[in-house]
């Protein structure tokens, strides 16, 4: 527990085998998704201020460590630290590679429509064995939800990726988790999209090391981030200070999957 945020203790490799093991074991059972999020500084204030996205963030099946601030966190008040901070900019390399190898395919959901043609043709690019069944803007009117749903649906879609921006991805995944049955993983992405796309950079490696790319994003888009950032950055380590205990909770017990990962019992 970090910031108030259950935070799954696992590495990059153990994050796509997870997402191998739960689409097959979904291919079979033909049931609702698993909600698949990621938490970092951000995050973890919003939750303090939002009760709709603090409760969809409830209802995640997983959540990983996005902000490096929450690996820190971990070490210096936690017995059990984060092995490594999980950005989904480095997890879809990992998502992508283990996908083509095992045969799932993707669906892209998010930014403009120009943006997310553009991502979906870099990971075709440099994922050739990757298939990716469907895609769509995420400029739709929320009326719409249950259409998109049922294009998704229809896609036969493994993993859907979901980039339309925090809270609303992530209170978007979990209204509408039930209208996606078949798919394995529904997959919060935030600004993902704009990566692929190379609209955007990622700070050097450097800073994304010692917690400092908040500070890259900020230099780069000071009108957009920098008031977020001056109100979300001390509000979040108040609330790691108050709201992260020292023991894990041990996940013992549940069955295992095809690839040796624990499978969560309410899948």
């Amino acid at each position: 527990m970090i910031g108030g945020h259950e935070i799954a203790v696992v590495d990059r490799e153990m994050l796509a085998a997870r997402m191998v093991d739960d689409c097959f074991y979904n291919r079979k059972r033909r049931g609702p998704p698993r909600l698949i999020f990621d938490a970092n500084g951000q995050s973890v204030s919003l939750i303090g201020r939002n009760p709709d996205f603090a409760a969809a963030m409830a209802a995640a099946d997983l959540i990983h460590a996005d902000g490096m601030s929450l690996v820190t966190a971990s070490r210096i008040l936690t017995a059990k630290p984060l092995p490594e901070r999980i950005a989904v900019t480095d997890f879809i390399e990992d998502a992508a590679v283990a996908a083509g190898r095992h045969g799932l395919s993707f669906f892209i959901l998010g930014g403009t429509d120009s943006r997310n043609e553009a991502a979906c043709d870099e990971l075709r690019r440099e994922y050739p064995d990757l298939r990716i069944v469907g895609r769509h803007h995420g400029y739709f009117d929320l009326s719409e939800s249950s259409r998109i749903c049922a294009l998704v649906r229809d896609s036969g879609a493994d993993v859907l990726w979901v980039g339309l921006g925090r809270p609303l991805q992530e209170i978007w995944c979990a209204r509408h988790r039930d209208e996606l049955e078949g798919v394995g993983w529904v997959k919060t992405c935030g600004g993902l999209l704009g990566f692929l796309a190379h609209e955007e950079r990622r700070a050097p490696r450097w800073m994304q090391r010692t917690n400092l790319e908040w500070l890259y994003r900020v230099m780069h888009d000071p009108m957009r981030l920098g008031a977020r950032y001056l109100v979300t950055n001390p509000h979040a380590v108040y609330r790691m200070l108050l709201h992260t205990a020292r023991q894990p909770v041990s996940l013992g017990g549940l069955p295992v999957g095809e690839k040796g990962m624990p499978v969560d019992a309410r899948f």
